[in-house]
């Protein structure tokens, strides 16, 4: 790794530090059915993100509160609320999966998983879901996370990039796959490539497009893919309001 994903994972290094010692709440429902949501019949499922800034794309709306704005994604139909944790290069927080939480659809806690303690802070604040992103995690520690999430009953969002990513994600058992259009060093977009990995994704996995979404005409496009589900993040998070724009790709996901 180099460049900017080097950076993010050394800052990991230091707040997992931090966290040793801490004590995590247990959350105060049962986690939601993850696989049951991303997967609508006849329908692409959309994510949608509360993501305050990020390195690409700057500061972001920040009308809402993330409460507010995941209540607002759920009301428009979206199947799962993604929460950005990070907060040095994407304004996030834990605090923000919390506020999140009484939406009645699943919500995913995306953070840069490298330990186990990140497992338990993300379910303590009540998430469903944790992003757990093969390239940052070497050799066995992949393994390590997964097993991890499990033993919280948190379901194990597993991004990749490539082939090679998709067959670790597959050897752990991932049954959420997510393939990221842009490459977390250098921000630059390959949809061919994401879509050649989408399509080797098997058919009792959950497949799912990360980032590129911008316009219904994109959703419509992803809906005729091998995409269950795809996230959108920093189109609804320019909108100060972003149900009418939710509305407008949702009536664009039918396959």
């Amino acid at each position: 790794m180099s460049g900017l994903l080097d950076r993010i994972v050394a800052s990991k290094r230091a707040e997992v530090e931090a966290m040793r010692g801490e004590s995590f709440p247990s959350p105060s429902r049962e986690p939601l059915d993850v696989i049951a949501a991303l997967r609508r019949p006849g329908e692409l499922a959309l994510i949608a993100e509360v993501k305050r800034k990020s390195p690409s794309a700057g500061a972001l709306s920040t009308v809402l509160s993330p409460g507010a704005r995941a209540k607002a994604y759920a009301q428009a139909g979206a199947a799962m609320v993604s929460v950005l944790c990070d907060q040095p290069f994407f304004d996030g927080s834990y605090d923000h999966v919390a506020e999140a939480r009484p939406v009645h659809v699943p919500v995913l806690a995306k953070e840069f998983v490298i330990d186990p303690l990140q497992v338990a802070k993300a379910r303590g604040a009540g998430a469903d879901a944790t992003l757990v992103i093969v390239r940052i995690l070497p050799g066995d520690s992949l393994r390590t996370i997964v097993d991890a999430c499990r033993a919280r009953r948190l379901e194990p969002f597993v991004e990749v990039k490539d082939e090679g990513e998709l067959a670790r994600a597959l050897d752990v058992g991932a049954r959420v796959i997510g393939v990221n259009t842009r490459d977390l060093d250098t921000l630059a977009m390959d949809a061919a490539r994401a879509q050649r990995v989408l399509d080797r994704i098997p058919s009792d996995r959950v497949a799912v497009h990360l980032s590129g979404i911008r316009t219904p005409e994109d959703v419509a496009a992803v809906a005729k893919s091998r995409a269950d589900a795809a996230l959108v993040g920093e189109a609804l998070m320019r909108e100060d309001h972003p149900e009418n724009l939710l509305k407008r790709m949702l009536a664009r996901a039918r396959k």
